[in-house]
């Protein structure tokens, strides 16, 4: 029992990401290797599903280029991630925000979170 549990934390990369969810609007800073050359990507986005359990979750990040909407799946442990940021909590229901695919424009939009300070 000892080795499965082993082997789970040794292929599971322990990255230090922020807290974030479905809703809020993410960057996420990711190293692209073409060849020899190394470059870092940022992916800014809404985040629209988070599924998975412990160290298997994945993200998925929907952001509209040039009026098309475009989509990309982020793996949680994966070592290519350098950093995210978070931009803005929204304020939704839903845990998975496929409805947004539908919509364009203001109708698009997702309300931010507003905490109170004390």
């Amino acid at each position: 029992m000892d080795a499965i549990k082993f082997v789970q934390e040794q292929s599971s990369v322990a990255n230090d990401l922020p807290a974030f969810r479905s809703g809020d609007n993410i960057s996420v800073s990711y190293k692209i290797v073409e060849g020899d050359k190394e470059r870092i990507q940022i992916f800014k986005g809404d985040v629209i599903k988070i599924s998975g359990f412990e160290g298997y979750k994945t993200f998925t990040v929907r952001k509209m280029s040039s009026g098309v909407g475009v989509e990309r799946i982020f793996p949680m442990g994966n070592p290519n991630i350098v950093e995210i940021v978070i931009n803005k909590r929204g304020k939704v229901r839903r845990s998975k925000l496929y409805y947004l695919r539908d919509l364009v424009g203001k109708k698009a939009r997702i309300k931010e979170r507003k905490f109170l300070k004390n």
